[in-house]
This record gives C-alpha cells, sequence and structure tokens, in this order.
C-alpha cells in the first residue's frame, strides 16, 4: 500500500501557512470580501455591536460587497483632496477632442507575413521539421520539439520512437532525439546513443502527412499575422505592461500550478500541484482562500473543469500556447515582471527544491530570467530555429520597432518585488549602500532588464508602500515586521493639511476593543500556529485618514535617477502617497519621460503628471465593464504634445484576478467568429477538451484577450467601441515612443512647437545615408511614420508650421529631404 504520510504533510504544512499568504497578495487583486475571511469576520463582529460603517473623509459612493475593486480607478484604494484628479472638465474636453483628432490620423499599412516557413519535401536544416509530418524509415511520424533540434518521434498509434525503432508509451528522455545533418538525410542521437532501424542511422525524411498530431492546445484564429512594410514604421498592436509570466517560480516554486510550457507539451506543463491532487481538489488551502471554493476539480489537461478561471490564481494562465494566441489575436508587447516576496516565501512551507529556500528576491529573479530566455528558445523550437519564433526578448525601442514590424511580439523583461537588489531596511537602517545599487542595476541591465518597480508589499530602503486596508492590513503590516523589524508608520494626516494619504488601517476608535482582540487574536492564532512572533503586540493607529511617513528615500531617488541614466522604464505603482509624489517630482526634475503605471496602483493626482512627463499608462485589465470607464477616464487626461494610445496591465499570474464573463443573455454579446486585429478571423478557443467563450468563461487565461478586446468594443458600443478598439491598436506605439524619449530622443516638432528648427537647419542636420535613429537624434521623434516616409515639423521666418518629409530607403538610409510648402 502506497504512503500517504508525504501527502498529509502537504496538507498540513500547506494549510497552516496558505491564510498568511493569501491575505498578503490577495489584497483588492481579488474581486470581493468572501465569508469567512477576516474581513468578514470583522464586519460581522462590528455589526453584532452595533457600530456603524465608518469611512475616510472623501471616499466616493460606494457598497462593501462590490466585486469590482479590480475595476477602480485606482486600485490603491487613496481617497484624499490630494490624490483626487486635479484636471478640470476644461481640460478633459481638450484631450479628449485631441485623442479624437489623432484617431482620424492616416494609419500605417500593413502587410501579413507567415506564421511559420514554408515546409519543404525535404527539411532544409535540423530545425525545420518543428511540428511537421515526415516519413521516416517508412513510418509517419510527428516531430514535437523538446528544443531546438531535439524531438519526440510522435508514432501514428500514439507512441514515441525509441531505440531499435521501439515503441514507448509515455515520453522521457530516452526518446527525445537530437537531429543532426548528415548529407542529405538526417541523423538521431541520444544518452542511449544513435537511433537505429534496419541498421540504418541516417534517413531521408520526406514530408507527408496522415499523423498523429501531437496533444496541444489550439489557437482558433485564422489569417497570418500582420507585419509592417517596412521596419521601421509606426507600428500597430497591443501592449499589456504588467504580467508575471514566470510566476511558477515565485514563492519557492510550490505555490503555482502548471508552467507556461514543457518540454513534453501541454498534458505535461498544465496539471495541477501535488497538494492539490492528493485530496482531489480539497486540500487547495491557498487556492479556497482565493477563490470562495471549498474545492477544486484538480485535473487541467485536457478536461480543464474548473482552472484556469478568472478567479482560479493559483493555476497557470500564460501558458505558451495561450500567448501565442495574444499574439496572433494582435498583442505586440508583452512585459514579463520577475516577482518575488522573500517573507511570504518563507512562510509558505511546500518548496519545489532545496535550491528554492533560500526564498532570496533577486535570485528568484534571476531564475526566471534565465526561464524567459529558455521559454524564448523553446518558442523558437516550435517555429523552425532560431530567431524563428513570435516570443522575442528585447533590450531597447528600435530593436522592439523592428520586432513588431516582423509581424512578431517583442517581451520587455522588468521587476516587481518587495526587495529588489537586496535593498531591505532593518529597524530603520537601509540594508543596502548607493554604491550596491549601481552594481545592482547595471547587472539588471545586462540580464535585460529595462522596466521596473521599487517596491511592491513591504517598505523597504528605498520608499514607502501604499500598505493595504482593511482587516487585511495587519497581516501584510505582520509582513513588513518580518522583514523590516518594524511595523509601518501610519500618521494621522488630514487632507486639508495638504498631505495625500494611504491606505487606511484599522484604528480606534474605528474598532471597538471587542473587535480588536477578535481580529488581531485570529491574526496572532495564525502566527502562533507558525511558531513565529509569539505574544507580538500589533499597532494600533489613531483615526484615518492615514499617511505613511515613509516616503522617497535618498537611496530611492539615487535608484530613480540611475534607472533613467541607464534608459530603463520607471513604474512608481504601489508606493506610498509621500513616495509616489517625490518620485514624480524627481522624474520631472530630471525631465525623463521613462515613467509608466502599469497596472493602476497608482493614484488619480498621479496619472496626469505621468502623462505630462511624455509618460504611458496601462490601467489593469480586469472586467471589461470596468476597462471602458477607465480609459474613458484616461482619454481626459492625454497631452496633446505626445502620441495617444493606451494599453492593458493583466497581472495574470500574479494573483490579480482576470476580467469576468458578462453572460451569454446581455443584449451585446461577443459573436464568433468575429474580426480581429489585422483583420484575422477569431474562432472559440479549444484547448483539449474543453471550448473556451469570453461571453461565459471570462478571461480564464491569456489566449482569451483577444476576445476580451472584442468584448470592449461591445462593451463601449456604436462608434464609442470603434474608439476604444483604436486607442488599444495604437497602445504598442505609444509604448514604443516613451521609450524612444527615456532613450534620449526629444518629441515630434509638429506637436510641439517649440521644438521647431528652421528648414535650413533640418536640411543641414539630416544627410544622406543616415539612419532613422540617427534622424531622431538630430531632429526629434516624427510625426507620423508611413512606409518609408517620416514627417517632422520645422519653421521659416514667415511660417511657424512648415512639414518636411524624410524619405528612406527599404534598409532605412536617408535618400531624400522634402519640404512640402
Amino acid at each position: 500500500m502506497r504512503s500517504t504520510r508525504p501527502y498529509l504533510h502537504l496538507l498540513v504544512s500547506g494549510a497552516t501557512a496558505a491564510a498568511l499568504v493569501v491575505t498578503a497578495l490577495v489584497v483588492a487583486e481579488v474581486p470581493g470580501e468572501r465569508s469567512g475571511t477576516l474581513a468578514a469576520g470583522f464586519n460581522a463582529e462590528k455589526a453584532a455591536a452595533g457600530l456603524p460603517h465608518v469611512d475616510p473623509a472623501g471616499t466616493p459612493p460606494h457598497t462593501h460587497n462590490d466585486p469590482a475593486t479590480k475595476n477602480s480607478l485606482s486600485r490603491a484604494s487613496e481617497v484624499s483632496v490630494d490624490t483626487q484628479d486635479p484636471t478640470s472638465a476644461a481640460e478633459k474636453r481638450i484631450a479628449a477632442s485631441y485623442v479624437a483628432s489623432q484617431r482620424r490620423l492616416r494609419d500605417p499599412r500593413l502587410t501579413t507575413v507567415p506564421v511559420m516557413q514554408k515546409r519543404r519535401a525535404r527539411p532544409q536544416d535540423r530545425y525545420a521539421m518543428a511540428n511537421g509530418c515526415y516519413r521516416l524509415a517508412g513510418r509517419r511520424i510527428f516531430f514535437k520539439p523538446t528544443d531546438l533540434g531535439t524531438y519526440l518521434l510522435y508514432t501514428a498509434d500514439r507512441g514515441f520512437l525509441a531505440a531499435g525503432g521501439e515503441r514507448a508509451a509515455k515520453p522521457s528522455p530516452v526518446v527525445e532525439w537530437r537531429a543532426a545533418r548528415a548529407g542529405r538525410r538526417m541523423a538521431f542521437r541520444n544518452g542511449t546513443g544513435a537511433l537505429r532501424i534496419g541498421g540504418a542511422t541516417a534517413f531521408d525524411l520526406r514530408r507527408t502527412t496522415g499523423c498523429a498530431a501531437y496533444p496541444e492546445s489550439q489557437i482558433d484564429i485564422d489569417g497570418n499575422p500582420y507585419a509592417g512594410v517596412t521596419s521601421f514604421q509606426e507600428v500597430r498592436g497591443l501592449v499589456d505592461a504588467h504580467t508575471h509570466g514566470m510566476a511558477f517560480q515565485f514563492l519557492g516554486g510550490a505555490a503555482h500550478c502548471g508552467k507556461p510550457w514543457d518540454r513534453y507539451g501541454a498534458p505535461y506543463a498544465l496539471v495541477d500541484c501535488p497538494d492539490h491532487r492528493a485530496t482531489g481538489g480539497y486540500g487547495a488551502l491557498l487556492e479556497s482562500l482565493l477563490s470562495g471554493e471549498p474545492s477544486h476539480d484538480p485535473v487541467g489537461w485536457p478536461t480543464f473543469k474548473d482552472w484556469p478561471a478568472p478567479e482560479s490564481l493559483t493555476h497557470e494562465g500564460t501558458y505558451y500556447r495561450w500567448l501565442e494566441r495574444a499574439w496572433r489575436g494582435g498583442q505586440r508587447i508583452f512585459v514579463n515582471l520577475l516577482v518575488e516576496n522573500n517573507q511570504l516565501c518563507m512562510l509558505y512551507p511546500l518548496k519545489k527544491s532545496a535550491e528554492y529556500a533560500t526564498c532570496d528576491d533577486m535570485t528568484s529573479v534571476r531564475r526566471q530570467a534565465r526561464n524567459m530566455y529558455e521559454l524564448q528558445d523553446y518558442i523558437d523550437a516550435q517555429f523552425g530555429g532560431p530567431g524563428k519564433g513570435f516570443y522575442r526578448i528585447v533590450k531597447s525601442p528600435w530593436e522592439a520597432r523592428k520586432v513588431i514590424n516582423a509581424g512578431k511580439m517583442a517581451v520587455v523583461m522588468g521587476i516587481e518585488t518587495s526587495v529588489p537588489f537586496g535593498c531591505t531596511v532593518k529597524l530603520d537602517r537601509p540594508q543596502c549602500s548607493a554604491a550596491e545599487i549601481d552594481r545592482q542595476l547595471d547587472a539588471a541591465h545586462r540580464m535585460g532588464v529595462r522596466q521596473m518597480e521599487l517596491v511592491n508589499k513591504f517598505d523597504n530602503a528605498l520608499a514607502g508602500v501604499a500598505g493595504d486596508q482593511g482587516a487585511i492590513g495587519p497581516v501584510v503590516n505582520l509582513g513588513n515586521f518580518l522583514e523590516t523589524g518594524s511595523f509601518w508608520d501610519m500618521e494621522h494626516c488630514e487632507p486639508a493639511d495638504g498631505r495625500s494619504h494611504d491606505n487606511n488601517q484599522l484604528a480606534v476608535p474605528d474598532i471597538s476593543a471587542g473587535t480588536q482582540d477578535a481580529l488581531f487574536g485570529a491574526v496572532g492564532q495564525l502566527v502562533d500556529s507558525l511558531g513565529l512572533l509569539p505574544n507580538l503586540a500589533l499597532p494600533l493607529y489613531p483615526p484615518p485618514d492615514h499617511c505613511n511617513s515613509r516616503g522617497l528615500t535618498t537611496l530611492g531617488e539615487h535608484t530613480i535617477k540611475g534607472l533613467a541614466k541607464r534608459k530603463m522604464l520607471f513604474d512608481p505603482d504601489h508606493m506610498s502617497v509621500n513616495a509616489r509624489q517625490s518620485s514624480m517630482d524627481t522624474i520631472e526634475e530630471i525631465g525623463y519621460s521613462g515613467v509608466l503605471s502599469s497596472h493602476s496602483w497608482s493614484t488619480p493626482d498621479t496619472y496626469p503628471r505621468i502623462y505630462r512627463s511624455g509618460g504611458f499608462i496601462t490601467p489593469y485589465a480586469g472586467d471589461s465593464t470596468g476597462f471602458v470607464g477607465k480609459w474613458k477616464e484616461h482619454v481626459g487626461w492625454a497631452d496633446p504634445r505626445y502620441y495617444w494610445g493606451i494599453g492593458f496591465g493583466a497581472d495574470i499570474n500574479g494573483l490579480g484576478a482576470q476580467g469576468d464573463p458578462r453572460g451569454a443573455k446581455v443584449k451585446n454579446p461577443v459573436r464568433y467568429p468575429f474580426k480581429g486585429l489585422g483583420g484575422v478571423t477569431v474562432k472559440k478557443q479549444r484547448a483539449g477538451q474543453r471550448v473556451y467563450d469570453i461571453n461565459v468563461d471570462g478571461v480564464a487565461q491569456y489566449g482569451l484577450y483577444p476576445d476580451w478586446i472584442e468584448d470592449l468594443r461591445k462593451v463601449a458600443g456604436g462608434r464609442a467601441g470603434q474608439a476604444i478598439v483604436d486607442d488599444m491598436s495604437r497602445g504598442a506605439e505609444a509604448y514604443l515612443q516613451m521609450w524612444e524619449r527615456a532613450e534620449g530622443v526629444r518629441p515630434d516638432s509638429c506637436r510641439n512647437p517649440r521644438l521647431r528648427k528652421s528648414v535650413a537647419r533640418v536640411k543641414r542636420l539630416v544627410r544622406r545615408g543616415m539612419t532613422t535613429r540617427a534622424v531622431m537624434k538630430a531632429v526629434g521623434q516624427p510625426y507620423q511614420r508611413l512606409g518609408t516616409t517620416y514627417q517632422v515639423c520645422a519653421r521659416t521666418a514667415k511660417d511657424r508650421k512648415v512639414p518636411v518629409s524624410i524619405r528612406f530607403t527599404k534598409g532605412g538610409k536617408v535618400k531624400a529631404v522634402r519640404v512640402r510648402r
């Protein structure tokens, strides 16, 4: 009889830590307050005591069972005079009029490119057999790549070709074969030696039909990907500036179930965690606390009964075929944030292996960065060789533009962690120096990192955090104590004194003594069960509003300037109000455009400042209904000095809830098939036995974002529906232009009259043979980039605005400058 002791250990140890981990991660990222949570218990006790609910002054009308925190304009929940939108109604009308004028501009001409290179009768190299059907020694074999040039040889009877031509039932290293050319033939080897069939060790592979297809998630989008007609023109495409594609490695590698790829494909990548499988889904406490469901069907592939789903937050959402579907549906920029939280990792008892037990933030970040390059190689293998895949890690806006215009997806590497560079603080003493920060910034830049947040859940040596609100606040505050040796220093502050406030904490007189005992007693019991902080007195704060006294430190300011020096993008999300306002002061002081809010963890006072700095914003995706409202608000903040476009921040795999379905019976459902970006035809997606429909499944996994975009069109309706899709499709270009400005390129001279040079000077600066990048360094960003022509604006003594066309060769070298009178 098989021993159940390992499974019992998983269940017992997992249960003791899951509650603490989930409350720290879930704040404002999971819809609603569910029965059985600390928040629900607190509210119940308060109601029983006859105490009224008290909101901070300035809180907008809302209900507390509203599941739409993920649809809020600001997930930071900070509501005071100084964090409210400072934009006047007149300014919003001007901004909206400007955005409307930009939608009327001529779009860049697009073409299409094949999904894969054309397959020849005989493979031209050792990579070309990828996902193809070939005859080998008289057998029909499907070549499933496991790495570049390495394959599973999948037989017609759904087995695997092994040494000597034998059949194996399951994939394993002994049936992985590395291909190598042998003249016009192909030979195969692995650890057991050469593949030998009937005495032959080299085989004349011929393309054929009738192979058994290897089990894999489907794309269900017809039509080739769109691309630019030149490599340097304006791009079109969706941008997600905040997703955690490598989160299967964080929190010790055992809290997240499934992974974005496996050498052996979907049946092995899309499986549940061992502690979930051990009890048929009833022992998955972390998943249950997050989803509010007592159990779930642990079977992933091929049935996917209960996961992935918008509310199933411990399960994989970015499997590579789902990323591929998003790309085929128009996504062209994907920002992957490397994520970790060392304290939560240490508290969660399950670890993938001993090497994960250190829980060091930067060790995990480096591991995830390596994983990104491994995934790039794996996808290249699926598409026929190095550089052939759609997933291209980029390190500059110039490289990204070239990738997008080639019809692929530019992947940007970023960091979101609570202790970046080891810069924690212990009893108010920083544990890093400016010199160490510089060394680590250089190392991160070499690794490929180009976007970064300074804080996440805890205060650190760089800045204070916004904190987490309500009954969950004390739990996250405990984590802050474990990391820093102190609790958040939340002070009472009044909007009238000119100070903004952070997330309010439970405080006197907002809670009674009895409620304090019940709430903190519950937290204390949880912590005591972990043997962590016996007899620890949690802080009681004065009445709200609350402000974290910890703002931006001198080391934090040094880090922001260090990011700017290295042309890296800065994201102020999750900062305390004091820290974020100071960080924007720094951004404005140095005149840096490389700033963005990636997932709505900033506040309405900051959004206009980001746009005025030439930055970019991607609101948290959430539900389609909520996103349309956020889009309308952001249109009113557009700055006419810069190209307009908007994106979304999915925050998938980071325990951020995805968009819920609106229902199949609404008046304006998404109707399949529909036309997506670039004219492709989008059908309902199939994965194994599962068929996904955005109307009833919501954004269950990343492959449904093209469907979500169509849902935005339906929700906005009429001309607004086309407008939101237009603005989203301009998002990739807006991100690239923000990044170019971070690289030191001045904004365009048509939108910015003060930057116009004389016609004569433009002619002197722009010389025949110059590259597009050199031209931009000389005269600034173009107003338009259509095909082989850039347009800038100049001036003469009599004419304040003279359009100038700069024509390039197909290779991107200047061949003519023409003044349009």
